[in-house]
């Protein structure tokens, strides 16, 4: 694998056609350049005061624009290599007939593949900032892979001590707590806290009461690390948390006192009245995943009343086996899309999207003094996007810019990413992985996997 390098307090200028800012005034800059010392953003520059022999490195990209890194609440990582083997199945069956036992059948090498395809696949993609839901074992090769890439994110093993559903791939809580224990231990906060820690209870069908609450004790010891899980997806997950606990999901999960500011709860398609009160006092975090929702027929999320209500939404593209991609592209543009038929044409429009995919989710994972906006003082977290290409506007308004990039642009528009400063994607290349010697890895591990199930 291919690394790119470069030097502390190196100074950098980036010189786009347009800087789309995400800032709270929305400001759309032109005829700026942005000048990044060590790792952060330092400065805005007028295109006539540039002393372009100042800098190690002058890109100019003015045929460009230039926006946060994309970051996504929700995906699995782990799932990858699954890509298209899941199909057409409700969520209980599609997790006890395919993704358990696959997920089961991984060993460290095809985990580490998966990871480095799914990394690639972000990055790619423009996506800099993620967090992931692990795996039951070798969540240690999901974590070093992100510190590896030089990729920004959250990781942490998936908690399962029971499983109704598959139970070969379970653990005890006892083995579950100390092995979370001494993963968040070895990377909360490492990579200069580019690497932080996710306690990750898989959802409430797949945890004992006991397990779920020590985790969040434990997580109160790693500050700046997040509680992760999903809920209220589908109507048969629900009935059966009904069935058990005699509470709705979310109730439940209130009752045992796992919800505050640094949870974040996949999905939550399916809420009544009192859940979504319990969001708001307790200030929990929506990953809203339309695409999977859609794909496994959960159902559409009420994403403009949480808005209204002032929950938390942010995106995240799920896995690629319930989703089959990792693009924020098709996440905004869906999760606008579905509503409006509902709801009327005016809600979650362009602007909405890019912020929810921007700057709302660096706010819920509480990175947003860091990222998810380009403002001074902020790590240069950069995507450069093509917006002149034959499928997008031929306007140059501020409004129709939103509308390029949400309802206009997929993936192949991204052209350079950058993280923590350093080019990770230039000029659609990948600097951290050979793509093609992955694809032939990616398919010798699945072979290898599937023959283990």
């Amino acid at each position: 694998m291919r690394m790119s390098k470069s030097k502390n307090g190196e100074m950098f200028l980036i010189i786009p056609k347009q800087i789309v800012t995400a800032d709270s005034q929305n400001r759309i800059l032109k005829q700026v350049a942005v000048e990044l010392i060590d790792k952060n953003i330092s400065s805005f520059i007028p295109l006539t005061e540039i002393q372009k022999e100042n800098y190690d490195e002058v890109y100019d990209a003015s045929n460009l624009t230039l926006i946060p890194g994309f970051i996504q609440t929700h995906v699995h990582l782990s799932q990858t290599l699954f890509r298209g083997l899941a199909e057409d199945l409700p969520l209980l069956d599609w997790l006890r007939l395919k993704i358990f036992p696959f997920e089961n059948a991984h060993n460290k090498e095809s985990l580490q593949v998966t990871a480095q395809l799914s990394i690639n696949e972000l990055l790619t993609g423009g996506t800099t900032t993620f967090l992931d839901m692990g795996t039951l074992r070798y969540g240690e090769v999901v974590l070093q892979e992100m510190i590896n890439s030089g990729i920004r994110g959250f990781s942490g093993k998936c908690l399962i001590d029971i499983n109704d559903l598959y139970p070969e791939f379970k653990s005890s809580a006892k083995d579950e707590t100390m092995e979370m224990i001494g993963l968040a231990q070895n990377f909360q906060n490492t990579s200069e806290g580019r690497i932080k820690y996710s306690f990750s209870p898989r959802f409430v069908l797949s945890c004992s009461e006991k397990l779920l609450k020590e985790t969040k004790e434990i997580m109160k010891d790693f500050p700046g690390s997040v509680y992760h899980t999903h809920s209220s997806e589908s109507l048969l997950e629900i009935d059966e948390v009904r069935k058990r606990f005699h509470k709705e999901n979310i109730e439940y999960f209130n009752s045992i006192g796992v919800l505050d500011d640094h949870t974040v709860l996949a999905h939550c398609v399916h809420t009544s009245e009192s859940e979504r009160k319990m969001l708001i006092d307790r200030n929990t975090r929506i990953a809203h995943c339309p695409s999977a929702n859609l794909k496994l027929g959960s159902g559409i999320a009420p994403i403009p009343q949480y808005l209204k209500e002032g929950i938390s939404v942010t995106l995240g593209s799920d896995g690629a086996s319930c989703n089959n991609n990792l693009s924020i592209f098709n996440e905004m543009r869906l999760a606008s899309l579905i509503q409006k038929p509902i709801h009327g044409t005016e809600v979650m429009n362009a602007k909405t999207m890019f912020r929810m995919a921007t700057i709302e989710g660096a706010k819920a994972l509480h990175l947003e003094n860091e990222v998810g906006s380009i403002e001074v003082g902020k790590k240069a977290d950069l995507v450069l996007i093509d917006l002149d290409s034959y499928s997008n506007s031929f306007s140059d308004s501020d409004e129709a810019v939103y509308s390029d990039i949400v309802f206009s642009s997929t993936t192949e528009n991204v052209r350079s990413v950058m993280v923590d400063g350093r080019w990770l994607v230039k000029n659609k290349q990948s600097l951290v992985y050979d793509q093609r010697e992955l694809m032939v890895k990616a398919k010798e591990e699945l072979k290898n996997l599937l023959k283990r199930l």
